[in-house]
């Protein structure tokens, strides 16, 4: 390639970068900003306590997941046939417009109404793994998903911090600003984000398949990411723990002030982001993609199980960093996984990752607040607030089974495992 080609589309990787990692990274701050506060939001409009408000959250939050698990396939499919930029657009516009109904929603309905637009419209983190994926070889994969994954934990790192202090002037102030931060970044992907997927490599829209049955559908037609894929969804179920629970855990079991919750997840943004953007850039060229997945269950395990019989503060406070070492599960997996596919099915893959992660969203949510709320609720025959950290300990050991199956498959095969084409390949 002639070096000025070449400097042209290092610019254009570039702001597509910035623009993936700024959307990501404000999403993260915005929906960071709001967590501290969503408990006292939900026990003010359902005038419950706090047990009783996170069985509202989780139906909120459902609600919210259940949108990604039913249009991630779409979402996807829709951006292999036109392009990732209009799609990211389109989702950056209804996401402003989602934090503003929040902003002013007087009722729990309402509040459904806003995640309800935001579900549908975060399907497209999809698209934004798929345009990072299209101007990444597979040496690059890895670790540019960590960095995009470095950007969601550095924004837990500014946003839950922020929206607790923001608190002080009220709690609907975190979702007006969330509501800004978001259109900042509509502005700059407008007028600096390039297409990343070429006319030449764009598919027709097969609408049988850019659905969630579709989708599992075509996974089922490759082992390996069959099995990749049930211990991604395991995983997932374990992990989900954290933004279904935290707040209601913390303040129920060791009573935590909304500054207290705010700053451990800024502390856990930090060691996320510190992961996902620092170690795993060195790990996986030394260990490999395989292995960091490995360690990553190693350590998750070991922060929940350590949640589920935390006696104090102190503890919680000393399982984060192993908490946070489970970072390194996702990009890597998704990386062992984009290798099976070509580039013009990107999109569809992220989908259907889109899809079967808003599917464990609904799943965990519901599961882990109504577990919560048995053990705490007033009359509970044994209070144990641990008890859905105990549960996802037991999903995290369970993914392990998969995982090592899937890798199995992969060393038996010689050459690259390839889709069938009657599925993500068509």
């Amino acid at each position: 390639m002639l070096p000025a080609l070449q400097a042209i589309r290092s610019k254009q990787d570039f702001h597509t970068l910035v623009f993936i990692a700024g959307t990501v990274l404000l999403n993260a701050i915005g929906a960071g900003l709001i967590i501290p506060v969503t408990p006292a939001l939900v026990a003010e409009l359902s005038q419950t306590t706090i047990a009783d408000a996170a069985l509202w959250g989780g139906y909120i939050a459902a609600s919210y997941a259940a949108m990604q698990f039913l249009f991630g396939p779409a979402v996807g499919a829709i951006s292999d046939r036109f392009g990732r930029r209009p799609v990211l657009l389109i989702s950056l516009a209804v996401l402003t417009i989602d934090y503003l109904i929040m902003t002013f929603a007087g009722s729990l309905w309402v509040l459904f109404i806003g995640r309800l637009l935001a579900g549908v419209a975060s399907a497209t983190y999809a698209t934004a793994y798929a345009a990072v994926s299209d101007i990444s070889h597979n040496g690059k994969r890895a670790t540019r998903f960590g960095m995009v994954g470095a950007a969601i934990g550095f924004g837990f790192v500014i946003g839950p911090v922020i929206g607790g202090t923001l608190a002080l002037f009220g709690i609907r102030v975190p979702f007006y600003i969330s509501a800004i931060l978001i259109a900042i970044t509509f502005v700059y992907g407008l007028f600096y984000m390039p297409e990343t997927l070429p006319k030449a490599a764009r598919k027709a829209i097969r609408w049988r398949r850019a659905n969630p049955i579709g989708a599992a559908m075509d996974i089922a037609q490759s082992s390996v990411l069959m099995w990749l894929f049930i211990a991604l969804f395991l995983f997932e179920m374990a992990n989900f723990v954290y933004p279904a629970i935290w707040p209601y855990y913390t303040i129920e079991a060791f009573h935590w002030t909304t500054a207290q919750v705010g700053l451990s997840l800024a502390i856990v943004g930090i060691g996320f982001s510190s992961v996902k953007g620092g170690l795993i850039r060195w790990i996986i060229p030394r260990k490999g993609e395989a292995k960091t997945v490995l360690y990553g269950f190693f350590f998750a395990v070991i922060a929940l199980l350590g949640f589920a019989f935390a006696p104090n503060t102190l503890t919680v406070i000393l399982l984060l960093p192993p908490a946070a070492l489970g970072a390194m599960i996702p990009p890597a997996m998704i990386a062992l996984m984009s290798h099976h596919v070509s580039q013009d099915k990107q999109g569809r893959l992220q989908g259907a990752l889109t899809s079967i992660i808003g599917l464990t969203l609904v799943l965990s949510t519901l599961m882990m607040t109504q577990l919560f709320t048995y053990y705490t609720a007033d009359g509970a025959e044994l209070y144990y607030p641990g008890a859905p950290f105990l549960l996802a300990a037991t999903f995290m050991v369970l993914a392990i089974g998969p995982f090592l199956i899937g890798l199995k498959k992969i060393s038996g095969n010689s050459q690259p495992v390839a889709l069938p084409e009657s599925t993500l390949a068509e």
